[in-house]
């Protein structure tokens, strides 16, 4: 009798420590990262947690391993406080990896998008470029055989969800993977190039999107009588692409002799000026038909169009004029 009573203790002992084992919270109290590998055995998981102080004893989490089963997510976990083995190990299951979000506007440039990259600790902004312009062949089969000196145009507006050691290449990947369904979503299957790059020219041009079928259509027109474009944006570009972009559009912009440069060149630019959204790449895959040739912003950020080079000068001084003070 009193053998029994003395193996009932040491169960109830050994159940009592190992339900605090399992059961009572452990971990840091400060922000710790885990980084579990592809291909990871779960004993080999429990090991890395409990080297890093996430988990008490490996034993017990191969324990919960045991009792629930499912497969665990490799990836980089993040950990900021105390909690039982089991919140940890359900963790792992649902793949509750640690990322970092990185929002894409419309009409962000590369430039744009690389400094972003930095921002948000995903890594260098000249990395990202360097990568941008490298890994063309993503695009190859939207260029139509024309030449691309980058992926502008190409990394869709989103908000992305990376993780922290995600390469430039990843990143690019899925900003063209982004755009691959929105291109399918519109049906866009030619011309690829060239509406990529109207739209490009939307995106920058007007703000409001009943208006951007109408500047898509002021565009066409233009094309149409070869005349140059002369949208200001490209003339920004230009002055990126060559590092001499001072913040305001001076008159040796307007001389440049970039291929960019659509007050000296007629027809599109050699390339995106930006990576447009839905909208404007909808805008630029059906333009309204009018015969607009001329439009210009008022105060209000609205588009005043016209049909007549006089009307448009009318309409440019009245627009001086309302902001004189």
């Amino acid at each position: 009798m009193k053998l029994l009573g003395t193996l009932l203790l040491i169960l109830l002992i050994a159940a009592a420590i190992g339900g605090y084992i399992v059961y009572a919270p452990y971990g840091p109290a400060a922000e710790t990262f885990v980084d579990i590998p592809p291909g990871s055995s779960s004993h080999s998981i429990g090991a890395r947690l409990q080297q890093s102080g996430i988990i008490r004893s490996r034993y017990a989490f191969d324990l919960i391993r045991l009792l629930q089963g499912g497969s665990l997510k490799a990836g980089e976990y993040r950990f900021d406080h105390p909690v039982p083995v089991a919140e940890v190990y359900a963790r792992l299951r649902r793949g509750d990896v640690y990322t970092l979000t990185l929002a894409i506007p419309e009409g962000f440039n590369l430039f744009d998008i690389a400094h972003a990259v930095q921002a948000a600790g995903l890594g260098s902004a000249d990395d990202f470029l360097a990568a941008a312009r490298l890994h063309t062949e993503l695009i190859a089969p939207y260029l139509n055989g024309a030449h691309a000196d980058s992926l502008e145009g190409y990394l869709f507006p989103d908000t992305y969800h990376f993780f922290p050691h995600a390469t430039p290449l990843q990143m690019l990947t899925a900003m063209v993977r982004r755009f691959h369904q929105a291109a399918t979503q519109l049906n866009l299957t030619s011309n690829t190039y060239s509406t990529v790059v109207m739209a490009s020219l939307i995106e920058k041009e007007v703000s409001q999107p009943e208006e951007r079928p109408l500047v898509a259509g002021v565009f066409v027109n233009r094309l149409a009588q070869n005349m140059p474009l002369a949208t200001d944006p490209t003339v920004i570009y230009a002055a990126l692409l060559e590092n001499r972009w001072r913040g305001t559009i001076y008159e040796s912009d307007l001389q440049s002799g970039s291929p960019y440069n659509t007050y000296r060149h007629a027809g599109l630019p050699p390339g995106p000026i930006c990576n447009p959204g839905m909208a404007s790449l909808r805008a630029a895959i059906a333009p309204a038909h009018t015969d607009y040739l001329y439009f210009v912003s008022d105060a209000a950020g609205h588009s005043r169009f016209s049909s007549t080079l006089k009307e448009h000068e009318q309409k440019v001084q009245a627009y001086r004029q309302a902001q004189r003070p």
